[in-house]
């Protein structure tokens, strides 16, 4: 039975899919009246000898952590799905549901993967080098493995599609910008589900409120959301603007990589790799872009240096994204700095306090408390575990039901 010829109301599962260029994170839900995750895991280091293959139910037991060779994202995705097979029967998979950074012009919504959906996709490689050839990989492996499954794409970009023009667009003349060029805004899965959270806790008037979110990870932005809805981001026309991160630039001042070119002779498609692979906290810090590794090093002063950079331009950032949309009722850190470095969101959040009545419970954050401001503050602070496979779980059962009228969409 295909996945769209699935009656209403009978379960069904769907696998997930996050494939990184070193890594895939992977996820099996069961979808009904609601989305139950049964299942996740991952494969790190792919293309070393010695790849980790982790799972676990989602009720904690592990299922398997190993090790194995892992050449390429095919390898890979074969490896965990074989050991998967062993556990659960692939056949009864109805969908694949892909996560894919940028969407281009193109999509904004969640897309059946057609022969055109990802032949534009594929003209979307120069928008995102290090992030789009892992993801059209992922797609390529994961449908020689599961070809009888409905695949589809959710993009990161989408949630900041409707953000005022005023924020879409660069500075360069309509002219130069044409088709592609405007401020796209990227780690969108995570920030709707962030949303889609606090109004489940918190009600649907608080997810309706200003919020900052702050998705801090190896890749790091921030977004001012306003009745649910993205006002601005940190992030631009590519994933390299806005924080630093852990080996990406974060904001440059163009004119500067004018010099470099032009000046200093730097060929720019090394300019490019090293924008991505060599700067932020580990071109900073020149040990380490985790930070919690630079966290550890306290005996080296450019780890701590490269930290404080960091928080410095979070600040701002943060200070930007407030105005940008009049205000800020509520604070949310999420991604694995978000999550787990009290430290960091305390360098954020206190030199702000007086300016916006963040009254830091410094307590509750070292302890990782869900909310880490004190009763009574004009603005709620918290730390919440983001779920982006959730998301695009959630965003495939449209596509299901859709998937006949999609499969003309976009034919040509």
């Amino acid at each position: 039975m295909n996945a769209h010829d699935k009656p209403h109301g009978q379960p069904y599962s769907v696998l997930t899919l996050n494939s990184g260029s070193s890594s895939l994170k992977i996820a099996l839900f069961r979808i009904d009246d609601h989305v139950v995750k049964t299942m996740s895991g991952a494969v790190t280091g792919i293309g070393t000898s010695e790849a980790r293959l982790t799972a676990r139910t989602t009720y904690g037991e592990t299922l398997w952590d190993t090790r194995a060779c892992c050449i390429n994202h095919p390898v890979a995705l074969d490896t965990f799905l074989k050991k998967l097979a062993t556990h659960v029967d692939l056949s009864g998979v109805s969908a694949v549901g892909h996560r894919v950074v940028h969407g281009g012009p193109y999509y904004t919504d969640a897309q059946r993967l057609t022969p055109r959906v990802e032949s534009d996709l594929r003209k979307l490689i120069r928008l995102a080098p290090l992030h789009m050839p892992a993801n059209l990989d992922g797609i390529v492996a994961a449908r020689l493995r599961l070809p009888n499954a409905l695949h589809y794409a959710c993009f990161d970009t989408g949630f900041h599609a409707d953000m005022p023009i005023a924020a879409q667009r660069t500075g360069l003349p309509p002219g130069m910008e044409g088709e592609f060029i405007r401020r796209y805004g990227f780690h969108g899965l995570s920030y709707a589900f962030v949303v889609d959270d606090l109004a489940e806790r918190a009600g649907k008037t608080a997810a309706s409120q200003r919020l900052l979110v702050a998705h801090l990870g190896a890749g790091a932005s921030m977004a001012a959301i306003r009745g649910g809805q993205s006002v601005d981001t940190s992030m631009g026309f590519s994933a390299l603007a806005g924080l630093p991160m852990a080996t990406r630039s974060g904001d440059v001042d163009p004119g500067l990589l004018l010099y470099m070119i032009l000046e200093k002779n730097w060929d720019p498609s090394v300019l490019q790799d090293q924008l991505y692979h060599g700067a932020g906290l580990l071109g900073l810090s020149g040990l380490s872009g985790d930070v919690a590794t630079l966290l550890r090093r306290t005996d080296a002063p450019r780890a701590g240096e490269a930290l404080a950079q960091f928080a410095y331009q979070a600040r701002k950032q943060a200070g930007a994204l407030i105005a940008a949309m009049g205000g800020v009722d509520r604070i949310i850190f999420t991604g694995g700095i978000g999550e787990h470095a009290p430290s960091i969101r305390a360098a954020i959040c206190e030199p702000l306090s007086d300016l916006f009545g963040i009254d830091f419970d410094s307590d509750a954050n070292d302890r990782s408390a869900a909310c880490i401001t004190k009763p009574g503050s004009a603005v709620i602070v918290e730390a919440v575990h983001t779920d982006e496979a959730l998301t695009i779980a959630r965003q495939g059962r449209a596509v299901l039901a859709n998937a006949p009228a999609q499969l003309n969409q976009r034919a040509t």
